[in-house]
């Protein structure tokens, strides 16, 4: 028989706030976390706002020297570390823990790409001589998950998945299998991103994948509405500490709930538009569902991909529709991204973290911004308000452009 796997720990460095509970609580609300840019100057951009991180202090986990040597999307993952770790009772209790057995996959789209921008600047305008001996290993993708293996010593499976906007949502598939496959007893897991950076914003935007609603950053994600023109960039992390559950059960663990299930698939199609018809999203919803052992009639909330692009949540939609039948009008079919933005690589591990919050709570959060329905996207999104609902089973999609497919189940611990 299969392991278990069980989320005992939660952290999050987001634009509504840089813990869990404030996090949380801004959701909840229906909270934008949008505004004007200020990492950088954005006068010559197209696009002037997004959801950026607030406050964040990385004093608060390393030291100066360290943390100018770690680009922000490091800096991120492990504040949100700290956090997951803290929460799950194992940060003064590692004495108690085989950290041969302890693992890390920490995901992300970009790497350090503050890192790597600012070094080619320094090359092109200062030569050679002026780039950073440190620009390696702060530009790696991998870093993160190194640097948290290091902090708490973890010697298990430790690497990075990078697959887009999916490069989270697969590194918590990848740790519910090695937990499963007996191949650990923990995994810290999830992803982070700091892409909000003159060339990424750039590019996004003269791709015209981003909204431009610079007037009004607030109400410019709007998943399933009729006018979203484009997604808001986010920034942030969200690290999971998944683990098995007699493991879990041995030590007197709180548990948020059970990471059931995951399906993985490709679309073949396109290298940034999803299949018309979300054939690989529904097969991943399938599969996960199956893996899970549930059926669709006890899913009562699905944390959609729901970028805000017409095409990407028409197909999210359609696919929605087709694997769940009439049990689709039955079910909450949100976008927390109406108040987070897209946070690329971190969103599938944030967006399943809100699944096991939203079981937990009996709370699901709004999609905001809804003031035209879309007739391309008519399911129920919990349009401006959060709903009380009792949740047992909840999905989450994540989908990645090349194509990249991963939905999670999430279930309410026995």
């Amino acid at each position: 028989m299969a392991r278990r796997v069980v989320i005992t720990g939660l952290g999050f460095v987001t634009p509504l706030g840089n813990d869990v509970r404030t996090t949380w609580d801004a959701l909840v609300a229906g909270r934008s976390g949008a505004g004007p840019i200020t990492r950088f100057d954005p006068a010559q951009s197209s696009v002037k706002f997004a959801c950026e991180v607030k406050g964040f202090d990385p004093s608060r986990y390393l030291e100066k020297k360290e943390a100018r040597r770690f680009d922000p999307f490091a800096q991120y993952a492990i504040g949100a570390g700290e956090e997951a770790v803290t929460d799950a009772c194992l940060m003064n209790n590692w004495d108690a823990v085989d950290l041969k057995r302890v693992g890390v996959l920490i995901g992300t789209g970009t790497g350090g790409l503050t890192t790597f921008e600012e070094n080619c600047r320094a090359l092109v305008e200062k030569g050679p001589s002026r780039v950073s001996p440190f620009f390696i290993p702060m530009y790696m993708p991998n870093v993160a998950a190194a640097l948290i293996s290091m902090r708490y010593g973890a010697k298990g499976p430790n690497y990075c998945t990078v697959s887009a906007c999916a490069s989270s949502a697969h590194a918590l598939a990848d740790a519910v299998q090695i937990i499963r496959d007996g191949e650990a007893d923990i995994m810290i897991a999830g992803g982070s991103e700091a892409a909000i950076t003159p060339l990424a914003v750039a590019s996004f935007a003269n791709m015209r994948a981003l909204s431009e609603r610079n007037d009004d950053p607030a109400t410019a994600s709007r998943p399933f509405d009729k006018d979203g023109d484009g997604f808001v960039m986010g920034d942030g992390a969200a690290v999971l500490v998944l683990e098995d559950a007699e493991h879990a059960q041995r030590r007197g663990a709180k548990v948020y709930a059970e990471l059931a299930g995951f399906g993985m698939t490709a679309d073949a199609h396109h290298i940034t538009a999803p299949a018309p018809d979300g054939a690989g999203a529904q097969d991943a919803m399938r599969i996960a569902m199956q893996d899970a052992g549930i059926t669709p009639d006890q899913v009562t909330y699905i944390n959609a991909h729901g970028t805000s692009t017409p095409h990407g949540d028409a197909a999210e939609t359609a696919a929605v529709k087709a694997v769940f039948g009439d049990h689709a009008r039955a079910l909450i079919f949100g976008s927390t991204k109406s108040m987070t933005g897209h946070l690329l690589g971190a969103s599938g591990a944030f967006e399943a973290a809100v699944c096991a919050l939203a079981i937990r709570s009996g709370t699901i959060p709004p999609t905001i911004n809804q003031f035209t329905p879309d007739p391309a996207c008519d399911l129920d999104s919990a349009p401006n308000h959060a709903v009380t609902r009792t949740v047992d089973v909840a999905l989450t999609n994540s989908f990645g452009f090349g194509g990249h497919n991963v939905t999670l189940a999430v279930r309410r611990a026995a």
